[in-house]
């Protein structure tokens, strides 16, 4: 039982730097563009990552029970592949970089498995779960944000190339903090899952160790004999855990994406997050674990390459790619180390 709760306060700490790593996502090209001081950013993105989070299940279900074999996981399986994610995040947050939390829980949780059934690849579900909801996903929502962030730059300078700049800053000034809003709320209802399902994964796999046979009556809603429908209690402690973690915000993040990348205006903000909005909420709804992070940050590339294509810093992209091409393995191998001592105690 100890170590139930031992792993729920390691996935609340995940999920708020979950909240603090990711809350450039939705915010970086609204607070670049000075449509938003960075505290109205904040506040803002805080409440609808809140808003997402609360809504839809697919995403939690796709990492509870379909990336890994649930009859091996344990919940020092689970416990491991959360300090590995937390770990990946806090270095990469210290030096600036936007890598993707989620594929840092992926990569831990897939390390831990493998250790937990002594090296056996075969416990995780690659035709059904990690090749067609992580590894294709990983490599063409990226591709897809460059290019739906390029086309709808286009559009845009088609249909308002006749304006003066004043009009174009006065109108998209407006429309870039829906587009922010969009882009928080898409970020909530697929990054906040994810800690919803490896929660979900406990309470399942602590019920069927028999952990759970001797609680009181009062926490019998920790029972879970079969992986079912999130619990609402789940959702809510996962959702206010992400909207905290938002607040506190994550300057470094935002710095590299909204200043470094390239310069933005309102017009090319809302471009991005509309693209990268769009891009997240489908995958959502078809519950695949999609990096907010690569999405947001092709998207501005792609943008600032229909501005002015040498206007990218490419420098500051190699050294993003380089996280994200990183964080898969590193996290799996700190996961399964882990893991693998934890099996020898």
């Amino acid at each position: 039982m100890i170590t139930f709760f031992v792993v729920v306060l390691a996935a609340i700490v995940f999920e708020y730097s979950n909240g603090f790593h990711d809350a450039a996502n939705a915010i970086a090209t609204v607070v670049s563009t000075k449509v938003l001081t960075p505290r109205q950013a904040i506040a803002m993105a805080a409440v609808f990552n809140l808003t997402g989070a609360l809504l839809g299940g697919a995403v939690a279900s796709t990492i509870g029970k379909g990336l890994v074999d649930t009859d091996v996981v344990t919940m020092a399986t689970v416990l491991c592949a959360l300090i590995a994610a937390f770990a990946w995040n806090i270095t990469t947050w210290l030096v600036g970089l936007p890598s993707s939390s989620s594929h840092a829980l992926i990569g831990g949780l897939c390390g831990a498995t493998v250790a937990t059934a002594h090296g056996n690849w075969s416990v995780l579900k690659w035709e059904t779960g990690l090749w067609p909801k992580v590894v294709i996903p990983m490599v063409t929502s990226p591709l897809a944000g460059f290019f739906l962030g390029a086309l709808v730059m286009f559009a845009l300078f088609v249909a308002f190339h006749r304006f003066t700049p004043g009009a174009v800053q006065s109108v998209f000034g407006k429309l870039q903090i829906l587009s922010a809003a969009f882009m928080a709320h898409s970020h909530g209802t697929n990054d906040a899952q994810k800690t919803m399902g490896i929660i979900t994964l406990a309470l399942f796999t602590g019920t069927n160790a028999g952990r759970f046979e001797h609680l009181p009556g009062w926490l019998s809603f920790l029972r879970m004999p079969t992986f079912g429908a999130i619990p609402a209690w789940v959702k809510i402690l996962c959702a206010i855990t992400m909207a905290a973690g938002t607040a506190a915000g994550g300057w470094r993040i935002i710095r590299t994406l909204g200043h470094k990348v390239v310069k933005l205006q309102p017009v090319h903000g809302f471009a991005a997050e509309t693209s990268a909005a769009l891009i997240i909420q489908t995958a959502s709804v078809y519950g695949i674990p999609l990096s907010t992070t690569h999405v947001i940050s092709t998207s501005i590339m792609g943008v600032g390459a229909v501005k002015r294509f040498s206007g990218v810093k490419w420098t500051v992209v190699e050294r993003i790619i380089w996280a994200w091409v990183l964080t898969l393995p590193a996290t799996g191998i700190i996961g399964f180390i882990l893991a693998r001592a934890a099996v020898a105690f």
